[in-house]
């Protein structure tokens, strides 16, 4: 009876060994499959980024742009309709809905654009003179493309047209920047405070920024009152 007792012994022991070591396996199992399921979420997601990134690659430069723009059409459009059911002018619904603030800033991005655009345009309003350029062609020969043994100085002619249109331009020109001139008119009723044109200007500044706080020592100076 003793022997058998002590067989039982060991069998209890090695229960209450493996139980802990059965807990943490399952733990482990437990992990790796939650591990598992978030690699193949992970995939999966970088998957479809891939798809979308690859049909926006596909896209147009500009298509952001032009879905906004579209985007933005059928909004005017269904408030157009949605003012023409109540009778109203869209415009004046539009200009309603303005802040005053979104209302000064356009003002203040209109003054900066600048009024003359140079020659921001030149280059589209370009049109070539075939029948002129195939004429000098055939006036010049070989010379129309000089070599350094080409002597064509001196040798073309304008037409009377192509002056009149450098005239033409020549006096827009001086035109426009009459428009634009700075220059200031000579007053000659104006009092003389100054000894030569540098120090004219550098009272003209001073006066724009105190002159208001100097008016009645000014004033009392050329009274003979002043203390």
């Amino acid at each position: 009876m003793a022997s058998s007792a002590e067989v039982v012994a060991p069998s209890n022991e090695e229960e209450t060994t493996d139980t802990p070591a059965a807990q943490k396996r399952e733990e482990r199992l437990r992990k790796f499959r939650e591990l598992h399921f978030k690699r193949n979420e992970a995939r999966k997601l970088n998957h479809q980024e891939v798809v979308e990134e690859d049909k926006r690659l596909k896209l147009p430069s500009n298509w952001e742009a032009k879905k906004a723009r579209l985007e933005y059409e059928l909004i005017v459009d269904q408030k157009k309709k949605e003012c023409a059911e109540r009778g109203e002018d869209y415009n004046r619904v539009k200009l309603l809905e303005i802040s005053a603030e979104d209302a000064e800033r356009w003002e203040r991005k209109k003054k900066k654009k600048n009024p003359d655009p140079g020659f921001s345009g030149y280059a589209e309003q370009i049109k070539p003179d075939m029948e002129n350029y195939e004429r000098q062609r055939e006036e010049c020969g070989e010379d129309f493309h000089p070599t350094s043994n080409s002597l064509i100085h001196g040798t073309h002619v304008p037409s009377k047209e192509s002056v009149d249109r450098m005239v033409d331009d020549v006096e827009k020109q001086i035109e426009k920047r009459s428009k634009y001139s700075r220059r200031r008119a000579y007053n000659d009723d104006a009092d003389i405070d100054y000894i030569n044109e540098r120090n004219a200007k550098f009272n003209k500044k001073a006066e724009r920024f105190y002159g208001k706080y100097t008016a009645e020592i000014k004033q009392n100076l050329e009274r003979g009152t002043a203390v």
